[in-house]
């Protein structure tokens, strides 16, 4: 697994939104579990299945934390988690999508509009989220459905 040297940063060091940060493009501060992280997009595209049909993956259910998605995600065997996470980044979450969705609206991002992205995010053993960045369009599909990934970093904020 590749490591990004970069474990966290100064609340004095951030970059303006939309400015370079840790391999990818600032979006935006938020909190996740009591803590304050940045959120950052990667320029990387990834495309493939959430996961299996009919395989729940229970600890895959958080709106917020991608990242305890995606490790859940890639030890019940997806591909695409395990990819996403050899670049030291996770799929984004119902909440990071909705945090890209606001980022692209106020120019601060570029996402691909013409494809349905993946959210780390399970509903049910055959269903995960998908965001549609051209109109913002959240829903489910089928998980053994080839989409698109755009791989997220999250770094804690001293």
């Amino acid at each position: 697994m590749t490591q990004h040297e970069q474990n966290s940063i100064s609340a004095s060091d951030l970059p303006e939104r939309g400015q370079p940060l840790a391999g990818g493009t600032f979006v935006t501060r938020y909190w996740l579990n009591g803590a304050e992280r940045a959120l950052i997009l990667l320029p990387d595209e990834l495309s493939g299945p959430w996961g299996e049909y009919d395989q729940d993956v229970a600890d895959a259910k958080s709106y917020s934390d991608g990242a305890a998605n995606t490790r859940a995600m890639a030890e019940a065997g997806s591909d695409l988690a395990t990819r996403v996470l050899e670049l030291d980044a996770h799929i984004p979450s119902h909440l990071e999508g909705a945090l890209l969705m606001s980022a692209k609206a106020d120019d601060l991002v570029t996402l691909r509009e013409d494809r349905w992205h993946w959210l780390s995010t399970q509903y049910s053993a055959n269903h995960a989220y998908t965001l549609a960045f051209g109109d913002g369009w959240l829903s489910l599909s089928g998980k053994v459905y080839v989409r698109l990934v755009r791989p997220v970093r999250s770094l804690p904020i001293q």
